[in-house]
């Protein structure tokens, strides 16, 4: 067996670029964090943490229909793929901004919501993954920033980095859930903390939207 057909499907640099993607990702606030600080705020960390497996199985179902779905598309139509990754670029620097501007929404900013059974927990931990945008665009968009296409088929390369990018989302959420009660204690007294956050977060999406961005020409093929 040759070394070639040992070596990983994805290089080291589209790896790392998809891990510091994914966790800027999952540090600006939306739909999915926002559900689960407040869960774990309101009802305590076991209750974040189910919500955060239907979460976590609903990156899952994302992750296979785009991949199973999409590979052959792009092949097939590379304009469509070139499209893609466009949309990924402007949407991170759209990210970007709302991190950065005046009045931007903190990881944080969450309201008290009604106690829930652990099925309820689980399914409304699902159904908040599958009906947020940001992980349908993180999945059709922004994967395909990082696939390469001479390393090999496109449905194998989104299927590593969306792995990457689940691995990665799930550890910082399930960190944040276990700490949620202090953090935001911490932030509500040192608002200044939370604005720093923010930026920093800001500052990330934007420099790798402005490092993807040379890479859209790029087609996609078997």
């Amino acid at each position: 067996m040759s070394l070639t057909s040992l070596s990983s499907p994805v290089s080291g640099a589209a790896a790392l670029g998809m891990a510091l993607t994914a966790l800027a990702m999952v540090l600006t606030p939306g739909p999915n964090m926002i559900y689960l600080v407040s869960r774990s705020i309101s009802q305590g960390r076991a209750a974040g943490l189910i919500s955060l497996v239907g979460t976590g199985i609903g990156f899952v179902l994302y992750m296979l229909m785009a991949n199973l779905g999409l590979a052959v598309v792009f092949v097939a139509v590379p304009w469509l793929f070139i499209g893609f990754k466009a949309a990924g670029v402007l949407y991170l620097a759209y990210l970007a901004w709302q991190a950065l501007r005046t009045g931007g929404r903190g990881v944080f900013d969450v309201r008290d919501i009604p106690r829930d059974s652990p099925a309820r927990l689980f399914h409304m931990g699902l159904v908040t993954n599958l009906l947020n945008p940001k992980a349908a665009i993180m999945y059709l968009t922004l994967i395909p920033q990082f696939i390469d296409p001479s390393r090999g088929h496109p449905a194998v390369q989104g299927l590593s980095l969306g792995s990457l990018q689940i691995a990665v989302s799930l550890t910082v959420n399930a960190l944040i859930v276990i700490a949620a009660g202090a953090i935001a204690a911490f932030l509500e007294q040192r608002p200044s903390w939370a604005t720093m956050q923010r930026r920093i977060t800001g500052t990330l999406l934007g420099a790798v939207a402005l490092l993807l961005a040379r890479e859209v020409p790029a087609r996609a093929r078997v």
